[in-house]
């Protein structure tokens, strides 16, 4: 069966918005995304989520022209996926500049996510859910006679009863069937590009992108998403968008595991966790065959779910002919960093007859802990033997295994 390129997912965040509500209940905090919350900004925590999710190519953050917080932000943040565009004067424009700055580089059938840079509790799993509601699959093809959603919105159903006031009097409105739209809400780039613009034609302003493709005639699936998922409006939001994220970040943890092995060579010395260590053989290896980091690398990508070394540093490219591995783990670092995590700890344990590790261990602790920016103890450096069996045994090679526990 014939298959078609798995469409890429970008993500759109529009933040050039002044937040007049916000502003004036609470002017000393400026715009409502760049509000303090839990050490970090409003904004910060509204990427986070996007940021950490491997089906997201990239981020545009569309931005005022004269925003003097961003950097600041960035320079935090450190994300390759980031980028950044002029924003509009509302949200429709703003969205739509940043469909324009991606104009080049995405194909119409790629998916775009929209979400709103005043809501910081998006969760990874309301997010996966989206992503799989419109068929997007973990970097997989699609059949070419696969059908083609429309769009997806996140929303959560209404569960109080509503009032409508008419004038003189109230009157109750049937919830039933109703959902509260959230943010992210995913779209075909090429239709919700084409429906924004019939928007701005017919002089109509949209609340949200569903709008504007619904316009068409087009019927996107709701997703029910969490209630949780608050949108910062007033200053009294940021209280209970703190509780909401302590409430769910508290628990989450992510494990991972890496191994790595490679075979004696020609040499006089190896590299373990950065440590020169003189022994009458090498390795055989494309970079420095640093087997500690390289299995470090793979268990810190693992909980990220992010690949494997082999993926982000392939030994076919020339590039890393000879590499100091060290680069490898601290490009590894700001990956995880991006993503919103950090090193709980990690455990790592040397395979080999030889070299002995024990002298070297608290150099190669500082080596890796410089480079994943937590302190020395939280890496913890074992080494063990294979009672003379199989080839660590016999002395061809040497192996190790890294665990890691991050947390957000």
């Amino acid at each position: 069966m014939p298959v078609l390129a798995a469409p890429r997912v970008w993500a759109i965040v529009p933040a050039a918005g002044r937040g007049e509500r916000f502003t004036a209940s609470a002017p000393g905090l400026g715009a409502k995304q760049y509000a303090p919350l839990l050490g970090a900004t409003v904004l910060e925590w509204s990427l986070r989520a996007l940021l950490a999710e491997p089906r997201v190519h990239a981020v545009v953050v569309a931005l005022a022209a004269d925003d003097a917080e961003w950097p600041r932000v960035a320079a935090k943040l450190q994300s390759p996926k980031l980028r950044t565009t002029i924003g509009g004067v509302n949200r429709q424009d703003t969205v739509a500049n940043g469909l324009d700055a991606l104009a080049l580089e995405a194909a119409a059938a790629d998916w775009v996510l929209v979400h709103d840079a005043a809501r910081p509790c998006l969760n990874a799993t309301d997010l996966g859910a989206l992503l799989d509601a419109v068929g997007v699959g973990a970097g997989n093809a699609r059949p070419a006679n696969a059908a083609v959603s429309v769009g997806a919105v996140l929303a959560a159903p209404v569960v109080d009863t509503v009032k409508r006031e008419l004038g003189d009097h109230v009157a109750t409105v049937d919830r039933q069937g109703l959902w509260r739209a959230l943010t992210p809400q995913v779209f075909a780039f090429a239709e919700l590009r084409h429906a924004l613009k019939e928007a701005t034609l017919a002089v109509i302003a949209v609340t949200d992108e569903a709008q504007a493709v619904e316009r068409l005639g087009l019927r996107p699936t709701l997703v029910q998403g969490s209630p949780f998922n608050v949108k910062v409006t007033r200053p009294e939001d940021l209280i209970v968008a703190a509780r909401v994220l302590k409430m769910t970040e508290d628990t989450p943890m992510r494990v991972g595991q890496g191994f790595d092995v490679h075979a004696f060579g020609a040499g006089d010395h190896v590299v373990l966790g950065g440590v020169r260590i003189a022994h009458p053989k090498g390795v055989v290896a494309h970079s420095d065959g640093d087997v500690v980091i390289h299995a470090l690398c793979d268990a810190v990508l693992g909980a990220m779910g992010d690949g494997d070394i082999g993926q982000h540093f392939p030994d076919s490219d020339p590039r890393y002919r000879g590499a100091d591995s060290r680069v490898f783990l601290r490009v590894v670092a700001k990956r995880m960093q991006a993503a919103g995590l950090k090193l709980i700890n990690a455990d790592v344990t040397v395979l080999a007859e030889a070299p002995r590790v024990a002298a070297h261990r608290a150099a190669m602790a500082a080596n890796l802990s410089a480079d994943l920016g937590v302190p020395a103890q939280l890496i913890n450096i074992k080494a063990t033997t294979t009672e003379r069996l199989g080839f660590i045994g016999r002395g061809e090679g040497l192996a190790a295994l890294a665990s890691v526990l991050l947390g957000p």
